[in-house]
């Protein structure tokens, strides 16, 4: 199992192939071009199920080593979230180390979809943080295996919607568990990040009246959501973790639950569309269970935009895929019910729901 920042030097020590051995990962591919800039990493998790699917991040990572981490961790996050949300997908990602703001061009994007084609297939991208449609357009130039192109060319455009409807599904599965009624009126909610996803989720949210406090590093962002969104309540940084409220909604970067942040935390529910939010999956999903959270398994709420670029592939409709990520709730309801039958956390019931069904696809592949 891949850690973070807790053990993140222990990792660190590791060769490549030694941190690939840790889950199991197939391939991993670094990608280099002066010309355009573009630095990038590759990561093909497992492709049992069918071809390994999942965005492409550009984020201005400190050090390689860190994009590395993040890859590897993402792309094992993809695997289960197909196999939970019943999908014939394998799990992978990539990350391209840079400013989406300052580096991002055409020409390194389509420079990015040549390595990908080299794939042939066995990687598909799509969108993540940092990466829009526009950019999937000028990726699909170069290859045929990228998802999330805009409509406009037959494509199901920004998954961040479909996406944002999971998360709100499964906090409203928490919140029946928790609460006994899936009902968020005037429950308070903090959304640490409001790009696509996060402020597409707030607008659920004040939909059904619950108050809603959000944070975000990019100011043009939170003046946005405030416009479109008057009653909502902006917080300063890492202050929004210190809020006495019924859920916190980690919807930016993965890691916020840790050693510091379980300290900090006054919440009945941990509930977002960020990945990874465990920075170590064992030790924080079992202090969280300690601490009487409920915390919805990130992989599992967030599965909206897999869902909706899968739906691409196989014949797109947004209503369909809207559909399909309702059952969000229902799977949510699941996980938490197999955690308290067996008495594990929650985190632990989601990774076992996924690892069986790709045990038993690989067992039915093995008497062909």
């Amino acid at each position: 199992m891949l850690t973070t920042k807790d053990t993140k030097s222990e990792v660190a020590e590791l060769t490549v192939l030694g941190q690939m051995g840790l889950t199991n990962h197939e391939q991993i591919v670094f990608c280099n071009d002066n010309e355009t800039g573009l630095k990038a990493i590759i990561a093909i998790h497992n492709t049992v199920l069918g071809p390994a699917l999942g965005g492409t991040r550009m984020w201005p990572y400190k050090t390689e080593a860190e994009a590395l981490n993040d890859v590897l961790r993402l792309s094992r996050g993809m695997t289960y979230k197909a196999s939970v949300a019943g999908l014939n997908l394998g799990g992978g990602k990539a990350v391209i180390i840079g400013d989406a703001r300052q580096h991002k061009t055409e020409a390194l994007m389509r420079r990015f979809g040549k390595f990908v084609d080299n794939l042939g297939g066995k990687y598909i991208t799509a969108e993540d943080v940092g990466m829009g449609a526009k950019d999937m357009e000028y990726i699909r130039m170069e290859t045929k295996h990228v998802t999330g192109i805009p409509q406009s060319l037959g494509g199901s455009g920004d998954p961040s919607p479909v996406t944002a409807y999971g998360v709100y599904m499964g906090m409203k599965a928490a919140a029946k568990e928790r609460w006994g009624s899936d009902s968020l009126g005037g429950k308070k909610v903090a959304v640490q990040g409001v790009g696509n996803v996060g402020s597409n989720l707030v607008a659920f949210l004040v939909k059904e009246e619950a108050k809603v406090f959000v944070t975000d590093i990019f100011e043009d962002r939170l003046t946005e959501i405030k416009k479109n969104h008057p009653a909502v309540e902006i917080v300063s940084g890492e202050t929004i973790l210190d809020l006495d409220v019924d859920i916190y909604a980690p919807c930016a970067l993965g890691a916020t639950v840790n050693n510091e942040s379980l300290q900090r935390l006054k919440c009945s529910i941990i509930c977002g569309a960020a990945n990874n939010q465990l920075a170590n999956e064992k030790e924080h999903g079992e202090q969280v269970m300690k601490k009487g959270i409920l915390y919805a398994p990130d992989f599992v709420v967030n599965a909206g935009g897999l869902i909706n670029v899968n739906s691409e592939v196989v014949g797109y409709g947004r209503d369909h895929s809207m559909s399909l990520a309702k059952n969000i709730y229902d799977t949510t309801l699941h996980i938490f019910a197999l955690s308290k039958s067996e008495n594990i956390p929650t985190y632990l019931a989601a990774n076992r729901l996924a690892e069986q069904r790709i045990a038993g696809v690989a067992k039915i592949r093995q008497t062909r």
